[in-house]
């Protein structure tokens, strides 16, 4: 999620789009804003959340991106954790369409109103399915109208798909990496 400005320059859009940061860094309105990731559990349920979609990405006509810039207007670009696309969507180096699903790994400076305010950006420019998955409560939440929902079924499913990733065992995974355990499945 975004953070804070680096520097204190107005950063052209042009300038924007062709430096390279490391890690990638959002964009809003000539500020260019760091996010936060790093932490160990958010790059692991990254990369869980990216595999599990590549392994089903025949089966649910889809395929996933992590950190990929998505410009949601002329002047703000955001960077989910994961966006799920539908196979045969366009390709863009950045996107401009809105992707099938959107999902931002809370690390553990975020807060769920700096998430919910992101969510919501997302919605208005037209990805229907946005997640918010926080590793330290063990929860996720699906953005709506009024706001984030907490998932208590534990499963975050995407409408008239086969899409269905169960938290639980997201957090199993991670709960067993942790350990030093395999885990089965």
């Amino acid at each position: 999620m975004a953070t804070q400005p680096i520097g204190d320059r107005f950063v052209p859009v042009e300038e924007y789009l062709s430096t390279v940061y490391e890690p990638d860094c959002e964009y809003d309105d000539g500020v260019v804003v760091e996010r936060n990731l790093g932490e160990i559990e958010h790059a692991y349920l990254q990369t869980l959340l990216a595999t599990l979609f590549t392994n089903h990405a025949t089966a649910w006509n889809i395929f996933a991106l992590t950190e990929q810039r998505v410009q949601i207007t002329p002047k703000r670009f955001l960077v989910p954790d994961v966006c799920v696309m539908k196979r045969g969507a366009p390709w863009e180096s950045i996107l401009t369409r809105p992707p099938l699903v959107a999902i931002e790994i809370l690390s553990p400076e975020d807060t769920i109103r700096r998430a919910s305010a992101k969510a919501g950006e997302y919605l208005q420019f037209g990805i229907e399915n946005v997640w918010v998955i926080d590793p330290s409560a063990r929860v996720a939440y699906k953005a709506g109208s009024t706001g984030l929902d907490l998932v208590r079924s534990g499963e975050l499913t995407v409408p008239d798909t086969l899409i269905l990733v169960s938290v639980i065992e997201l957090f199993q995974k991670l709960d067993d990496a942790r350990a030093g355990r395999n885990s089965q499945s």
